[in-house]
């Protein structure tokens, strides 16, 4: 049986058990550091030189170059047209619920004019290029190309430029075949640390983007985290995240499955059950006992809720939803028979799952929303992946005469105070003018 710890909100050391349990440490490795700052230099440096000999290095695949590691749009439809009907049909489906979510998402413009005249609105524009990232080889996640792409697509971005590392020559025909449906511009066998270096930069055969997307190793995580500032990124996430709210009104097997569905991830990911009612809790540990040996990641599952899971006692909703809050979970599952009054109380979660049928696993697939989530307890400040990361916001002003001139003062005084001469006199000279 797994071992996962039990916890009571009404123990007195309980905030101590919890603060513990939370507890990544976030540390960086300084040999991935060291590498990935050479990668980057080299990359930056040399480019498509660089990027080919990491390529041949790390991935065992050699080219001529960097163009001919860029994979035709045919290869593409050709991924997509191989598909078994079943496969097919589910991701063209998930795309299109997907792609349905996010059109409804898209910030507009807006503008309102003063008394005198004056109009201030903003403008929304889209990123004129993106870059995403996806892992490669058999580690692949073809949803992970839909919920990155999608909403850049809706978003309006100019081009979307997809890199994927191809291990020994090793294509993913899902992960093509939804970079196809998904409408992805242009694809690169290329992958790691380069693959960012190369987004980030530029090359002479790779365009420089805005914005990196996608999730990727240790390596990949920190060349985004270096990069950032030359281009924008999604975020740096860490290990996936699932918090259950119980009321005990479900089945102990689901519960204990939803757990798992995280825990599988890697031994980082964690799981934890909040709950009042500890029969209901002791069911959900004998169904934890029963099904981890029919999992094929039992391993992987029970190291992680061994590490970082917990089934905790609480003495109501009320406090599961306070110490949720808390947590700031990435991903929140309401498993209560009335989930209503409980989002009313949720402040902090990536992605709130309500009621007994809403699991996260169709969340991750095809439900709509992204699954492009924060974590780390950075729900508190940050949002979904959404159309909104792939646009940006200009201010819009249109002074009057008059609001120049009656504004001049206001601004010419603040100026002065802050002792900058040269704005208060170029308000100043508006107030003049006739």
């Amino acid at each position: 049986m797994s071992q996962i710890q039990r916890l009571s909100s009404s123990a007195v050391d309980f905030a101590q058990r919890l603060e513990a349990l939370l507890a990544f440490e976030a540390a960086t490795d300084e040999a991935i550091e060291n590498a990935v700052s050479e990668i980057l230099l080299a990359v930056r440096q040399q480019g498509d030189a660089a990027v080919l000999a990491y390529t041949q290095r790390f991935d065992g695949v050699t080219a001529a170059s960097v163009a001919e590691l860029e994979l035709p749009q045919a290869d593409l439809q050709a991924a997509l047209a191989g598909l078994p009907a079943a496969q097919r049909s589910a991701l063209e489906e998930a795309a299109a619920r997907v792609r349905s979510y996010h059109e409804r998402q898209p910030l507009s413009a807006w503008e309102f004019e003063e008394a005198d005249g004056t109009r201030l609105g903003q403008k929304v524009t889209p990123l004129d290029r993106a870059g995403l990232y996806v892992p490669g080889g058999k580690a692949a996640y073809p949803s992970s190309v839909l919920m990155n792409a999608l909403p850049a697509k809706v978003a309006g971005v100019g081009e979307l430029i997809m890199v994927v590392p191809t291990p020994r020559g090793e294509r993913n025909p899902l992960v093509l075949a939804a970079a196809a449906v998904a409408g992805v511009d242009r694809v690169f066998t290329i992958g790691g640390a380069q693959a960012v270096a190369a987004l980030a930069y530029g090359t002479a055969t790779i365009p420089q983007v805005d914005k990196i997307v996608g999730p990727g190793n240790a390596y990949v995580a920190a060349a985004k985290r270096r990069v950032f500032g030359t281009v924008g990124i999604d975020m740096v996430a860490g290990p996936s995240e699932v918090l259950i709210i119980s009321d005990g009104s479900g089945d102990p097997d689901w519960i204990a499955i939803d757990l798992f569905a995280q825990a599988e991830h890697d031994e980082l990911a964690q799981s934890i059950l909040l709950c009042p009612d500890a029969v209901f809790i002791e069911r959900v540990a004998a169904s934890i006992a029963k099904l981890l040996p029919t999992m094929p990641r039992a391993a992987t599952i029970a190291a992680s809720l061994a590490k970082r899971g917990a089934l905790i006692q609480v003495r109501d909703l009320n406090e599961a939803c306070a110490i949720a809050n808390q947590i700031a979970p990435e991903h929140l599952e309401l498993s209560v028979d009335d989930p209503d009054p409980l989002i009313a109380q949720i402040r902090h979660a990536g992605a709130i799952f309500a009621g007994h049928w809403s699991v996260e696993a169709l969340g991750d697939y095809c439900a709509g929303p992204n699954h492009v989530l924060p974590t780390a307890r950075s729900a508190r400040f940050s949002s979904p992946l959404g159309v909104y990361d792939f646009q940006k916001r200009s201010s819009v002003i249109r002074m009057s005469q008059a609001g120049a001139q009656r504004l001049g003062a206001i601004a010419s005084v603040l100026a002065h105070g802050e002792g900058l001469q040269a704005h208060a006199r170029s308000a100043e000279l508006r107030m003049k003018a006739r």
